[in-house]
């Protein structure tokens, strides 16, 4: 058997066993995670291009790397020995809207914002809005459950997907879900698939759900004395029953960098910074806006300030968007090293969160920045490091693992959106119990029998032996 025996069975031009194509290929956006080994690369344009990528690797029991536009940060996009790299960028149509139904049926490689400036036209939108909005794609969305800056109020990606189409590990399609607003027909296999990483199957097309265009927020912000006042101010304000379209973080040192990056004029001497918006009837958003003002107020604010112009709305949320370009700036003039957590805790937690990140600086002596979904709880700290310190590294990998164990201890998940790719293998073992982890096991036995769909990732480590291995 060839590789290159695959070749009559695609697309022309869509296999490439070139190795300097393969490596620009190889891997995401994450740091400490193996991306070798991989023998072909096959970027699909049609559902075709990956049944038959899965039947041969299927027939000759090759691993297969599932791939969208490769802007995670966990590994789950990695090359693994042996593997054909499966990317379905190019399966990028947005093959229709129905504005009845307010449903888009895409393939997975649409870019998130591209669909969001399409649906503009209908007057519809999609508002699931991870912070790679610009160049995720709705196909990496769903394999991850993407969320980010409005799911305190419009949900995350599973909220929105209405069927999906997905090629199995043996090149079989299948339809899962209805593309109705209801439909209970059989167990929810649909969900499976949602978050699964490509562990269990290849998404090829999906409906999802629209909701009617987003109206013009009111934008208000907070700035404190310390972070643990404006974690404070986040349960407060949740706990009175508010829905915010928005509730975002920014620490001391975010603020700081953010204004060497894009000159925003944030308040970058204060402790942290909270950004809130509101949408829906104009009486409605300004009484959330005051409610806001008024617990951030009684929480110990130093300034609170607010504001209807569309254009301050927009600034605020570029320069919540642009942390982690500020963070990589930082990061590659001081020894190259950047590890961006993704924990979800209680919002009741957030304050105790930040007091436990405050130990870890002043323990550690690295820099740790914290950005959040502050709304829903999703913390994302930074650890910062010299790349080419040894030392420094293994210190940064403990911190980082520290925060996971951190967001386990105060009743949270180790990931809120990011996935567990490599990454975080060793650690999923760790917050599911022994039930749920036989069942994950059982799961991926019935869908992908030979284990070829993205082994050594997300459900890699479930087993017994390796969580005795890591002292599970």
């Amino acid at each position: 058997m060839s590789i290159q025996d695959l070749t009559g069975r695609l697309s022309e031009g869509a296999l490439s066993a070139d190795p300097d194509v393969i490596a620009a290929h190889a891997k995401d956006e994450a740091l400490f995670c193996p991306a070798e080994g991989a023998v072909a690369l096959v970027r699909a344009r049609s559902v075709e291009d990956v049944q038959e990528t899965l039947r041969f690797a299927h027939e000759h029991r090759i691993p297969v790397v599932p791939q969208g536009a490769r802007s995670g940060i966990s590994g789950g996009a990695n090359a693994v020995p042996g593997c054909i790299l499966l990317n379905v960028s190019r399966m990028n149509r947005i093959l229709h809207v129905d504005a009845a139904e307010r449903t888009a049926t895409v393939e997975p490689g649409v870019i998130n914002q591209d669909l969001k400036d399409h649906l503009a036209g209908y007057g519809l939108a999609y508002p699931p809005d991870p912070g790679s909005v610009a160049i995720s794609s709705i196909g990496g969305n769903i394999a991850t459950n993407a969320g980010g800056l409005c799911c305190v109020k419009y949900g995350v990606t599973r909220d929105y997907v209405r069927s999906l189409k997905v090629v199995l590990a043996d090149g079989s399609l299948t339809t899962l879900g209805a593309r109705t607003a209801k439909g209970v027909a059989g167990l929810d296999l649909r969900g499976l698939f949602i978050g699964s990483e490509g562990t269990l199957g290849v998404v090829v097309e999906a409906t999802v759900r629209l909701v009617p265009a987003l109206p013009d927020p009111l934008t208000a912000i907070a700035v404190f004395g310390d972070e643990q006042s404006a974690a404070a101010t986040v349960a407060a304000y949740m706990a009175t029953g508010a829905q915010p379209s928005m509730l975002e973080f920014i620490d001391r040192m975010t603020l700081r960098l953010l204004n060497e990056f894009g000159d925003f004029g944030l308040p970058e001497d204060a402790g942290a910074m909270l950004i809130m918006q509101a949408d829906g009837p104009p009486e409605e958003a300004r009484a959330a806006v005051a409610g806001f003002s008024g617990v951030a107020e009684a929480q110990g604010a130093v300034e609170v300030a607010y504001s209807d112009d569309p254009e301050d709305s927009e600034t605020f949320v570029l320069a919540r968007r642009m942390a982690q370009p500020a963070w990589e700036k930082y990061a590659a003039a001081h020894g190259g090293g950047q590890l961006l957590d993704d924990v979800c805790l209680p919002r009741g937690a957030m304050r105790e969160f930040c007091d436990r990140l405050a130990a870890l600086r002043a323990e550690s002596g690295l820099m740790i920045t914290l950005i959040a979904h502050a709304g829903d709880g999703n913390a994302h700290p930074s650890v910062f490091f010299d790349a080419g310190d040894p030392a420094e590294t293994a210190k940064a990998q403990d911190v980082f693992g520290e925060i996971m164990r951190i967001g386990l201890e105060l009743g949270g998940t180790i990931t809120g959106e990011h996935g567990i790719g490599y990454l975080k293998r060793d650690w999923l073992g760790q917050e599911i119990d022994e039930p749920a982890r036989r069942l994950h096991l059982a799961v991926k036995e019935a869908l992908d029998p030979r284990g070829i769909l993205n082994p050594g990732k997300m459900l890699s480590r479930l087993d017994r032996e390796s969580l005795a291995g890591i002292g599970g």
